[in-house]
């Protein structure tokens, strides 16, 4: 019963993986999962704490959602160009 959490552009070189699974018996809820990580792995702190946008299975979502077994859930750092 878990989820994925799949990291992007620079925050996945700066943690140096390019996704965790998590089980949903530890976070239930995306208000609930940069804590978590931050807890299991103490040394992405810097990295979690910036500002990241957040997708759930490939849409963008402001705010907490409750995550279901199997969700991808997506961090990235802000995208600027022009």
């Amino acid at each position: 019963m878990t989820f994925t959490v799949k990291f992007f552009a620079r925050l996945r070189e700066e943690l140096a993986t390019a996704e965790v699974q998590v089980a949903l018996a530890d976070v239930t809820t995306l208000a609930q999962l940069k804590p978590f990580l931050i807890g299991q792995y103490p040394h992405w702190q810097t990295a979690l704490e910036r500002n990241l946008l957040l997708a759930v299975n490939q849409n963008l979502v402001n705010g907490d959602l409750t995550l279901q077994v199997g969700d991808e859930v997506a961090l990235f750092p802000p995208v600027t160009g022009g």
